[in-house]
């Protein structure tokens, strides 16, 4: 397949970075140092010219291409390429668009604005943050199988009572695999991908994924952190995510608090989150906030336009005495810098981006997928074809002739979970979850 990506920014590289072992990827860009370094970096096209422009988008070769990514950092700059690109080719377009206006408008037009999958950065992110609200001890959560299925990676504190326990120790839920851990090194970063065993120790420090029904990895949450349990949330920006993750949190019952300094901001906000506490005030006022009760606040989630602000909203919230913060984070580069001097997680718009378009990318291999350990694995969402390898087979049998670095999480037949053990055989139409090492992806798809 061919592929046209426009725009080599984080998510541009990101898209390209997965698509370039299967897939000829060209890219295009109107900053020629990001264009040469990227010719460098990956082995793909790369060209400097305007996206949005018919000779650009001829030059990129697009009546040869089958598809026509746009990413760039301009929501119309995307949507003018897609329509361009209809007009002279027949061609699949997806679009990231942070402004939810255009998605209400693509969503009640099908195919409006030349757009065959359009992907709302802002929407998506607030719907990662309001997941990993659920499960209070999480790092990161995603959903698989129609949502029968969660993965879920959570980050074991020195205090929890899972550490120091092995697997067969902790894993006293019926329904939840296991699937990776990732083991930090020295400087506390994730390092070395361990496939677990019974004999596997936790530790602390360790990231651990599991896959699982939603009753089970919520179960576990509770085993990694008995205390934690988040009623009380407070977002501190009323910005598109503030407000769609308010939004996603009173669909579930819980009644957030809102901080937007904006006076006119917080009366459309007020208007429009009825099940929300709106509060015009700048959360950076120590006053306001021990007023406000800060300290007895399960979790702040920091939403602000401006990564520094983020980063000062929630340390001051965290050291007035709030058990958690969730920030979101425009810059990649500044991810680790977040977590190191206090922030819980670090949420970062373009990333969970690029995870939504690589799963749009991938879609004749897997129904749905996620990025693990910043592109070191991916959990992967398959149905089983009479062709498959493990068409008819037991997982055991399977497992054997499967790379290292593959781990079967669970299974779906019918829309029902199938617990999988060594002598499951699984059958055509089932939807299997897997657990896959980077370096061995392409060779895993290829067989599944």
């Amino acid at each position: 397949m061919r592929v046209i990506v426009i725009g080599a920014g984080e998510v541009g590289s990101s898209v390209a970075a997965s698509l370039a072992d299967m897939h000829e990827v060209v890219v295009v860009d109107v900053d020629g140092d990001r264009v040469e370094a990227l010719t460098y970096d990956l082995d793909v096209l790369a060209i400097e010219g305007d996206g949005a422009a018919i000779e650009t988008l001829r030059e990129a070769g697009l009546e040869q291409s089958d598809l026509l990514i746009a990413v760039t950092d301009d929501d119309e700059t995307n949507i003018v390429s897609c329509g361009t690109a209809k007009t002279l080719a027949d061609v699949t377009t997806i679009a990231r668009v942070r402004n939810t206006k255009f998605l209400d408008t693509w969503n009640n037009a099908e195919g409006a604005l030349g757009v065959d999958v359009m992907v709302g950065t802002n929407l998506l992110t607030a719907r990662k943050i309001a997941s990993m609200i659920g499960l209070p001890a999480a790092r990161d959560v995603d959903t698989f199988a129609e949502g029968t299925i969660q993965m879920a990676e959570f980050e074991l504190a020195a205090d929890s009572p899972v550490a120091g326990q092995t697997v067969a120790e902790a894993d006293r839920f019926e329904d939840l695999t296991f699937a990776a851990i990732l083991c930090p090194d020295e400087g506390g970063e994730p390092d070395e991908i361990v496939i677990p065993r019974g004999d596997t120790t936790l530790s602390a420090g360790d990231e651990v994924v599991v896959i699982g029904t939603d009753e089970a990895v919520t179960a576990f949450s509770h085993a990694v952190a008995p205390d934690d349990d988040y009623h009380d949330v407070l977002i501190v920006g009323g910005s598109s995510v503030g407000y769609q993750t308010a939004r996603l949190l009173q669909e579930r019952g819980i009644r957030p608090k809102l901080i937007e300094r904006d006076p006119e901001r917080a009366q459309f906000l007020a208007e429009a989150l009825s099940g929300t506490t709106v509060l015009e005030a700048d959360a950076t006022d120590r006053d306001f906030l021990e007023r406000e009760n800060i300290d007895a606040v399960d979790v702040v989630v920091t939403t602000l336009e401006s990564d520094e602000r983020n980063l000062l909203a929630g340390l001051l919230a965290k050291r007035l005495g709030a058990d958690r913060a969730i920030a979101v984070v425009e810059d990649r580069s500044y991810v680790d810098l977040f977590e190191t001097v206090g922030i819980d997680v670090a949420v970062q718009p373009r990333e969970v981006a690029a995870e939504e378009i690589t799963r749009f990318t991938r879609e004749q291999h897997a129904e749905n997928v996620a990025i693990i350990g910043s592109d070191r694995a991916e959990v992967i969402e398959v149905e089983i074809e009479d062709e498959s390898i493990f068409d008819g087979r037991p997982i055991r049998e399977v497992a054997a002739d499967l790379p290292d670095g593959v781990v079967v999480g669970a299974i779906t037949r019918d829309g029902e979970f199938v617990r999988p053990r060594g002598d499951t055989i699984v059958e055509p139409g089932d939807h299997v979850v897997v657990f896959v090492e980077a370096a061995v992806l392409d060779e895993t798809l290829a067989k599944l």
